[in-house]
C-alpha cells in the first residue's frame, strides 16, 4: 500500500506542476502584445535624391507628379557607380507595393532583377504617349518601356506586387528629366 500511495503523490506533483506552468503560459500569452496588422511604414520625402539623380544619372529619371496622396512613398535610393540606378518604391493605396527602377545596366540582367524574375508577354501598353511591354509571372508584374533615343541607354521598369492597373497608374504619372 505504501508503494500506491507514493506514486499517487508522485502523479499529483506532476499534475500540479504541469497545471502551474500552463498557468503561467497563459499568463504570458495573455499580456503579450498581438499585433498582426503591417506595419505604418513610414513617408519618406524623395525630393533631394531626386535632384541628386537628376543631376547624376545620364539618361533623364522618372518620377511620378500628380498622384493622389493615398500612394506614400516608403523608398528611395539613387547608386552611381556601376550602373546609374534609380529606385522610388511606393505603397499604393490598397496596401500594394509599386516601385520605379532605372538602370544603364544590360537591359535583361537588369529588367530580371527590377521585376523579380517576370517573364516578357506579347502585350504592350500604350500610356503617356510612351509604349511599355508587359512582364508577368514571377513576384511581381512589371511594365517596361520601349527603348528610346531619349533612354540614353537606360531601361525603365515599373513594377510590384500592385495590379496592371497600378503599374499603369504609376507609368503614366512619370515625368522623366
Amino acid at each position: 500500500m505504501a508503494g500506491t500511495n507514493r506514486k499517487q503523490r508522485t502523479i499529483r506533483g506532476m499534475v500540479l506542476s504541469l497545471s502551474v506552468s500552463l498557468l503561467a503560459a497563459g499568463v504570458i500569452y495573455i499580456f503579450t502584445p498581438h499585433d498582426d496588422k503591417e506595419p505604418d511604414l513610414p513617408r519618406v520625402d524623395y525630393r533631394i535624391e531626386l535632384l541628386t539623380a537628376r543631376r547624376a544619372a545620364a539618361y533623364p529619371v522618372a518620377a511620378p507628379e500628380g498622384l493622389p496622396e493615398s500612394w506614400k512613398p516608403t523608398s528611395v535610393r539613387y547608386q552611381g557607380e556601376p550602373h546609374h540606378t534609380w529606385h522610388l518604391g511606393f505603397h499604393a493605396p490598397d496596401g500594394e507595393y509599386v516601385a520605379v527602377g532605372q538602370s544603364t545596366q544590360k537591359r535583361a540582367k537588369y529588367i530580371e532583377k527590377a521585376s523579380q524574375g517576370s517573364s516578357e508577354t506579347k502585350a504592350t501598353e500604350e500610356i503617356g504617349g510612351r509604349t511599355w511591354t508587359r512582364y508577368t509571372g514571377g513576384r511581381y508584374d512589371a511594365l517596361v518601356l520601349e527603348q528610346g533615343e531619349a533612354d540614353k541607354g537606360s531601361t525603365t521598369v515599373v513594377a510590384g506586387t500592385g495590379s496592371f492597373e497600378q503599374l499603369v497608374e504609376m507609368a503614366g504619372a512619370l515625368k522623366m528629366s
